[in-house]
């Protein structure tokens, strides 16, 4: 059965950005290792047995690290060892539901820093963030079609931070948060707020398009979260506006229906932290464009700001 060696060198490349490469890199007698399979041998493998499975003790504490993705079971695809052409080499079985890492509150990822970056220094201290991202292959959206990192873009001393939950197909080609039909929208809202996008400052949970706009998963989540609370630590928001539940949930750490989180106040990083809907939700029920201005009004109110003159 071939087997396509370039997809085996991005996954083993992901593996060890993991830093679980080591776990799967030696077999046991008679069986292909990961490093075997770069080598030319792999290009026609006749058998191929599992590797051994680390000691569950092992997969519970990995698993429980919300930076490292869940580990996958790897079992032959056909009995006695034997490879079966008409099925694929292996398949992957994910480990129980309750061993996925959850999310974490923010306020719980890292203590803030005890030294807050200056104004003048914020611009170059994202800068710094955004280059040690490099050209991120710590979680699966790295294999998964994307073409741009989406670090985020606005005012670095903004007062206001917009969190949605990942890239479209627009930004992912421009490289800019909220830019599509939603950012023309979200434009719209901050508009009505009395201020301009170069104002605030806008990110996402996670920086890589999911393919087909989905949800992100929590592996990729939680391994992206730790730029977003560095961004956050670095801007220093009095308010932060989660845009969908998405935001909501990794966040503040609760996966809790959005009504039931919505015209409250909560916390994150030292902000006051308030959710609404998501603008692409609201282009698909505007009816609730007003339940949403009621949530941007406790942001107006607690900062001072006066809505815009209708025109």
């Amino acid at each position: 059965m071939a087997v396509d060696a370039e997809r085996i060198r991005d996954f083993v490349s992901y593996l060890r950005d993991l830093g679980i490469y080591e776990m799967y890199r030696h077999g046991e007698a008679g069986t292909l290792s990961v490093a075997e399979l770069l080598g030319e041998s792999a290009v026609t493998a006749q058998v191929v047995q599992a590797a051994p499975l680390p000691a569950p003790e092992t997969i519970r504490r990995v698993t429980e690290r919300p930076a490292v993705a869940p580990l996958l079971t790897m079992r032959p695809a056909a009995g006695a060892g034997m490879i079966d052409p008409r099925v694929p080499l292996m398949t992957a079985e994910p480990i129980l539901e309750s061993s996925i890492p959850k999310p974490i509150p923010f306020d719980d990822l890292a203590p803030l820093p005890e030294v807050r970056v200056a104004a003048k220094d914020k611009v170059a201290a994202l800068t710094l963030i955004r280059e040690r991202i490099g050209d991120c292959t710590r979680c699966p959206l790295a294999y998964a079609g994307r073409h741009t990192i989406v670090f985020g873009n606005g005012d670095a001393n903004a007062r206001i931070l917009f969190v949605g939950e990942g890239p479209g197909a627009d930004e992912d080609a421009s490289g800019l948060p909220f830019v599509g039909k939603a950012g023309q929208l979200l434009n719209n809202m901050i508009g009505a707020m009395g201020l301009t996008r170069e104002q605030v400052y806008i990110a996402n949970i996670v920086k890589c398009r999911p393919p087909g706009n989905r949800a992100p998963e929590p592996v990729e989540a939680n391994t992206c979260s730790q730029f977003l609370l560095e961004q956050m630590d670095v801007v220093q928001p009095k308010v932060v506006v989660a845009l969908g539940s998405t935001a909501a949930t990794y966040l503040l750490g609760v996966k809790q229906s959005l009504s039931s989180l919505r015209g409250r106040w909560h916390g994150c990083r030292g902000a006051k932290l308030v959710v609404t809907y998501h603008p692409a939700f609201l282009l698909r029920d505007p009816r609730q464009k007003g339940e949403a201005w009621k949530d941007l009004q406790m942001v107006m109110a607690e900062l001072g700001l006066k809505a815009a003159a209708k025109g």
